[in-house]
């Protein structure tokens, strides 16, 4: 087999993370699962760390197909949520102290809602995370035009990246870290992490420009509404009442 192409020096060792939550809404659902982890060049991981957690409110139906953990699961064997939010985001807050890059797909989503949840059990949240790297971003930026969706699964696979158990946080976060270090080997990507940093700041709010303007088309939303494409964490109105 040939060799693979050799990856920046920047994306030799990263970190991964992903939530598994009650539902999509960063400012009011929950996190009941999270898993953060430190990928070499290989893309094996060598250091890892999960959690299970007590959400405090009832985990939908919905919720539940997706990652298979129903509300007594979580009663039964959860830890209190607060407990929780605080070590992911210590957790998170070590690796980045180090200028280790941390790799979230779809990062607002996950650094949204954990920065939401900090807030609700008063633990200083991620306000500004810095280097994130976010795959489903830069996929959109470097092959903007390809058709069809652009789920982990999907861009797993289109890159070569094995994801044999979807929506469970370890399992999606390490395919994330690896799908990462697939475009760093295909695609010439900014030079640092604060390079990348920052572009992928203008890609996401280009990106959420476009699928507003491609909403309203086809009517999915009003002429007068927005897609936030603020990256990495999207601002909250209660962020008045950070600590």
């Amino acid at each position: 087999m040939p060799a693979l192409p050799p990856l920046p020096d920047w994306v030799t060792r990263v970190g991964v993370f992903d939530l598994e939550t009650t539902g999509v809404d960063v400012e009011s659902d929950r996190i009941v699962t999270a898993h953060v982890g430190l990928l070499d060049a290989h893309g094996r991981e060598i250091a890892a760390r999960d959690w299970f957690a007590d959400p405090g409110i009832d985990i939908p139906a919905g919720a539940t197909a997706v990652h298979g953990i129903t509300t007594a699961q979580a009663r039964s064997h959860g830890r209190p949520v607060g407990q929780v939010v605080a070590e992911v985001i210590a957790a998170l807050r070590s690796l980045l102290a180090q200028g280790v890059p941390v790799v979230a797909y779809n990062a607002s989503y996950d650094f949204s809602l954990l920065a939401n949840e900090a807030r609700r059990h008063g633990v200083i949240p991620l306000d500004d995370p810095s280097p994130i790297i976010d795959p489903l971003v830069i996929d959109k930026a470097y092959d903007r035009y390809r058709p069809g969706k652009r789920t982990l699964q999907v861009v797993a696979a289109l890159y070569a990246v094995s994801l044999e158990d979807a929506h469970e946080a370890a399992a999606d976060a390490v395919a994330a870290g690896r799908v990462a270090q697939a475009l760093a080997r295909q695609f010439a990507l900014p030079e640092t992490l604060a390079e990348l940093h920052t572009s992928q700041i203008g890609w996401a709010r280009a990106q959420a420009a476009s699928l507003t303007e491609y909403f309203i088309r086809i009517g999915r939303i009003e002429p007068d509404d927005r897609l936030d494409g603020t990256w990495p964490v999207r601002p909250s109105p209660h962020r008045e009442h950070r600590r």
